[in-house]
């Protein structure tokens, strides 16, 4: 039995159900978000009564905004956001470029500083903070405008393919005598076509993002949507031959914007309430529709595998359908609950402590009104009312009797109201890790017993909980998206780039580097670990030199230069070059003059005992030879008379 194809018609039919059942499931969690951007506004509750105290306590935002300096301090205060490892000894200086290029990309080509801090401030406030990183091929076209060109200069600039011409004028050259020459002048007006690709990464409001309600994460989900609005205009540069007529049904006018994005603009009145538009454009390019990038995962080729796919949608029209590789979307939570994709934020920890001190507020502060401007007994009829109501210091009250006018007692407030709201900050100190002391605003903390140890204990365990947050986001986000740029530039980036790095132009192909490497991200967190890092990295350096001074091999100038840089980079200086020079720029140590002048005196010295001894050497040779050739003198002579007595005696 053959198997249906799915067909387009087949996945948008799919897509509607998957995005109503989203938005669903989504109704309740925007809420919560929308609950918790009001308490970080300090909005009413809507149980405000007139004439006594309104007064909204800001839990949610103080306890935010403290422990966002942390984190950015940890993510955000260095070049290096993560290191890259190499696979083998042959992976080293690929790593470094990697780790360098990787972050480049990220700090410089897409302000990280701003990405982080949204993600950040979106994950502890609305539960799940999104990311959205993607390679984006562009087009573009440059006018350029040149006067005074010779016929060279003209030659060159047209001869290149990516250069139109729009507008050309020539005229001939004369000389200083009036002469008109063999060349011309040219005025020339051109376009520039320029084409290539970069790494995008961009924030994605939380109510833009959907995702099935089973889902665990976000790769493993069966339906992850961008529901984003765009202009008809926007559309058409995305889909050059979209018609409007083809965009029935995705008119975002006649939708709302959502609770998050009304509870966003309406604390200070920028946005509007009701989703619709006041002042609605007439122009046609700038009506805006619902673009749906859904990816879904559908076995579109009829293999009996379901694969990934992204679909573009408006309404019902399909804008384009192509298989992919991943779905370019990362989420971090500060508080993760296993097997489920939402977690819980900052805010959903201590929005009841802020409606609760709220409420002890108002009651502090109704009782000091009554205390301060209390209420009266009258006798009727015995004391003149538009005095007593007329208060004004020095005020004349008149009254027919003595006691006609009696102030009533306003009991005092209990005392255990003050231990409540201490008791509450502690509440939130153990929630969300954020006290006083980390705070820096416990003048008890430091006193003249208390050692920098003890201190340092107390600030690392109220930041355990911040410090456990910091993690959370390295391991499930911030690795995530760096290993994800790094995929993008080696399987994109075709052209070798030169790009200055460490203070140095260096080119860069990522192309040559392996498909995956791994990478790793330190977390520190507090003044003390930062002062402990310092002291140790002091420690290392003092070690090293000594080390190196006493002619150890261990330690070579490299090894001291990393030391003393790392050491550098820990006390927020960045361009370490400003303070160090690297080895290998350093030049040659000069000789000192002094000792210069001892080694050519030792040398000469050297050359004179050694002419000397060469001296003494020939003597003695001389000598041997003359002992040589006496004693063959006197070999011979013997022989002669041996042979003449020989001859004798025989004769």
């Amino acid at each position: 039995m053959s198997k249906e194809k799915v067909t387009e018609e087949d996945i948008v039919s799919r897509i509607d159900g998957e995005i109503s059942d989203a938005l669903g499931y989504g109704d309740t969690i925007s809420e919560q978000r929308a609950k918790a951007m009001q308490y970080y506004f300090s909005e009413p509750f809507g149980n405000e009564v007139d004439g006594r105290s309104q007064y909204v306590d800001s839990t949610v935002q103080d306890t935010i905004e403290w422990i966002k300096p942390s984190l950015m301090r940890v993510f955000a205060s260095g070049d290096e956001l993560v290191q890259f490892e190499p696979d083998g000894p042959n992976d080293v200086a690929i790593a470094k470029q990697a780790t360098d290029y990787v972050n480049y990309v990220l700090q410089r080509q897409n302000n990280g500083w701003e990405i982080m801090y949204q993600w950040f401030t979106d994950a502890l406030l609305q539960k799940n903070g999104i990311i959205k990183v993607w390679w984006n091929d562009f087009d573009e076209e440059i006018r350029e405008e040149y006067a005074g060109l010779n016929d060279i200069e003209f030659e060159a600039l047209i001869s290149v393919d990516e250069v139109e011409v729009v507008e050309h004028d020539e005229y001939p050259v004369y000389d200083e005598m009036g002469v008109q020459g063999s060349g011309f002048e040219h005025d020339v007006v051109i376009k520039r076509h320029t084409s290539g690709g970069e790494v995008e990464v961009d924030n994605v409001p939380p109510e833009e993002f959907l995702i099935n309600r089973e889902a665990k994460n976000i790769q493993d989900a069966r339906f992850v949507c961008h529901r984003v609005r765009k202009t008809l205009s926007d559309l058409r540069e995305m889909y050059p031959d979209v018609e409007k007529e083809d965009l029935k049904g995705g008119d975002a006018y006649a939708q709302s914007w959502g609770p998050e994005r009304n509870a966003r603009f309406s604390f200070d009145d920028s946005g509007n309430m009701f989703g619709i538009d006041n002042n609605p454009s007439t122009e046609e390019a700038l009506e805006e529709y619902y673009l749906h990038e859904s990816f879904i995962r559908t076995d579109y080729d009829n293999d009996g595998i379901a694969e990934l796919r992204k679909v573009c949608t408006v309404g019902s029209y399909v804008l384009s359908n192509d298989a992919v590789d991943n779905i370019p979307f990362i989420s971090i939570t500060p508080i993760k609950i296993p097997h489920k994709f939402f977690g819980l934020s900052i805010a959903d920890l201590v929005m009841d402590l802020q409606k609760i001190k709220s409420t002890l507020m108002r009651n502090l502060m109704d009782n000091a009104y009554n205390q301060n401007f209390g209420r009266y007994a009258v006798l009727e009829g015995q004391a003149n009312l538009d005095d007593l109501l007329t208060a004004r210091p020095g005020g004349i009250v008149r009254v027919k009797s003595p006691n006609a006018v009696m102030p009533l007692a306003t009991p005092p407030l209990e005392p255990f109201v003050f231990q409540m709201l201490q008791y509450f900050d502690d509440v939130r100190e153990s929630r969300a890790g954020v006290s006083r002391t980390t705070q820096g605003l416990n003048d008890q903390a430091l006193t003249s017993h208390t050692t920098a140890s003890a201190v340092n204990a107390v600030m690392t365990a109220a930041q355990s909980r911040v410090e456990l947050v910091a993690r959370q986001f390295a391991e499930t986000g911030v690795k995530e998206l760096m290993c994800r740029i790094y995929e993008l530039l080696v399987k994109n980036m075709d052209r070798e780039r030169v790009i200055k790095l460490r203070e140095e132009w260096v080119p860069v192909d990522p192309s040559s580097w392996s498909d995956k490497m791994d990478a790793t991200v330190s977390v520190a967190l507090g003044h003390g670990n930062k002062d402990q890092q310092i002291m140790q990295l002091s420690n290392l350096v003092q070690m090293a030199k000594d080390a190196k001074q006493s002619g150890s091999p261990m330690i070579s100038e490299e090894n001291l230069y990393n030391i003393s840089s790392s050491l550098i980079k820990s006390m927020g200086y960045q361009n370490v070059n400003d303070f160090l020079t690297p080895p290998q720029e350093q030049a040659p140590p000069q000789p000192d003059p002094m000792q210069d002048a001892t080694l050519e005196a030792i040398k000469v010295d050297t050359q004179v005992k050694q002419g000397e001894l060469a001296v003494k050497q020939m003597k003695a040779e001389n000598e041997v030879n003359e002992t040589k050739m006496d004693a063959k003198f006197k070999m011979a002579e013997l022989n002669m008379e041996l042979e003449t007595g020989d001859q004798v005696k025989i004769g």
